[in-house]
């Protein structure tokens, strides 16, 4: 949404920066020792951002089915829905609104087809091998949900006009009131209805730290009391690393800007290096999981797509997003590869021209992530070393590591050719390039070149 990711990105700046039952632990008095269980499959695993609004003319699920063998092929294994609720009427955005004003927490969006047609695409990509989370948006709603009538004391109120507050000056969406213990219930009993009626596998949760941490503590307890669920917080851990109490994974929005000024001004790898470094010595631990992205839905609508904010770069970033320990996110449409800013609140559909460019280039990375256990994420038996090169001033290269089972990835971050020798430390072996398949012996030869924004992977 416009909205709210475009102000939680502005804060950043100012701030200088298996549907298998399980039992959760029982929740303690204190909130910051609790422990949750997490999902087995989230560590190999990618997330697809689907924006099914303008994924077809038709826009619906049973549209979408149609395009799971095809993502099945490219390696997709979870598909993150944008909010599938109902879109409130009242003070809405362009002629179809915002997804991310709500008017109905346990209700399908009409554009999208009927509860019956999600639970059906729901269990026929788990039977494809498919996991399924939704877009839930806790913070607020839109200015006609069905609570500002049933509960009016869910939300909270503007003393100056006595009426719903406005969620941070967007007169789209009010905010809801979470010293309500009522609120905090319905809003689980809400949560827990897509589990139960639907069987999905996770939440993305929409600007997560604008919602008290110990309300996601709280709905993750209950929740998992049902299943073991995914969960993925809209919140960057540089500025908010205590969220990683109660959610898996966590957006690198940091990243995301920094690597755009990279491109843009010429700035210093040093400066990228810095930001991973930050990254990688976090509160949290092994544990404590990124997601890295080149592009999302706000960012694509309202910031411009990644061919505007890295050109040249932008394969070479999203090598990184899958390689870099964490968990990738594709935005809808990257594989065309889609470059073109898509309308928010309007019809605006991905212009596909079937023939997907970049199909075998995410398939390649995604089928090496779930192969090569070097590449698992929030695994403390994983080792990762920046490389040092003659060459760092243009070059990131870095080594994953899992007993025996090693990738080495080498990114030519400049618009100069780079020839170069990797310092020998942690490389032995013979290694093969995913994309090419051509093999390099490291113990006799540790020389590499790439051209301007060129990237090589290899496994051991």
């Amino acid at each position: 949404m416009k909205n709210m990711a475009f102000l939680f990105v502005t804060s950043l700046v100012l701030l200088a920066c298996n549907s298998t039952t399980q039992t959760s632990p029982e929740p303690t008095n204190d909130s910051t020792t609790m422990t949750f269980k997490k999902a087995d499959w989230i560590n190999n695993t990618d997330v697809y951002e689907v924006n099914l609004r303008q994924y077809s003319q038709e826009g619906t699920f049973n549209a979408f089915l149609k395009e799971l063998p095809r993502l099945k092929d490219m390696g997709v294994s979870t598909l993150w829905f944008m909010p599938i609720t109902p879109i409130a009427q009242k003070n809405k955005k362009g002629s179809l609104g915002s997804q991310y004003a709500c008017s109905d927490y346990t209700a399908i969006n009409p554009e999208f087809g009927t509860l019956d047609d999600f639970k059906s695409f729901v269990k026929q990509a788990h039977e494809m091998g498919f996991k399924v989370i939704i877009d839930w948006v806790a913070n607020h709603t839109g200015w006609d949900h069905v609570w500002t009538k049933t509960h009016p004391e869910y939300f909270e109120k503007d003393s100056a006009t006595k009426d719903f507050k406005i969620a941070s000056g967007m007169d789209d969406i009010i905010e809801l009131d979470y010293k309500n213990p009522e609120l905090r219930k319905a809003m689980i009993d809400a949560m827990r209805y897509w589990v139960l009626e639907c069987d999905i596998d996770g939440y993305r949760c929409d600007l997560a730290f604008w919602v008290e941490l110990d309300f996601w503590m709280e709905a993750r307890a209950a929740l998992e009391k049902t299943k073991t669920l995914f969960w993925l917080a809209e919140n960057d851990p540089l500025e908010h690393p205590d969220y990683y109490k109660a959610f898996d994974a966590c957006y690198t929005w940091t990243w995301m800007h920094k690597t755009a000024d990279f491109y843009k001004s010429g700035q210093d790898k040093k400066m990228l290096d810095t930001v991973l470094h930050r990254y990688d010595h976090l509160e949290g631990g092994p544990q404590g999981i990124k997601l890295w992205f080149t592009t999302n839905h706000d960012e694509n609508s309202w910031n411009g797509t990644e061919y505007e904010k890295y050109g040249d770069a932008a394969q070479a970033l999203a090598v990184h997003s899958c390689t870099w320990d964490g968990i990738p996110l594709i935005y809808s449409g990257q594989e065309l590869p889609n470059k073109k800013r898509l309308e928010f609140f309007e019809k605006d559909v991905i212009a596909w021209t079937g023939t997907n460019q970049l199909h075998d280039f995410y398939k390649t990375l995604l089928t090496l992530r779930k192969t090569n256990p070097a590449l698992r994420t929030g695994d403390s038996a994983v080792a990762n070393y920046v490389l040092k090169s003659d060459a760092d001033k243009q070059v990131l290269a870095y080594l994953r590591k899992n007993g025996d089972r090693e990738v080495l990835v080498l990114l030519n971050l400049s618009s100069q050719p780079a020839n170069f020798t990797l310092n020998p430390d942690h490389l032995v072996g013979t290694f093969k390039e995913v994309f090419t398949n051509t093999q390099q012996d490291v113990n006799t030869d540790k020389t590499f070149a790439l051209k301007p924004w060129e990237y090589l992977v290899y496994q051991k």
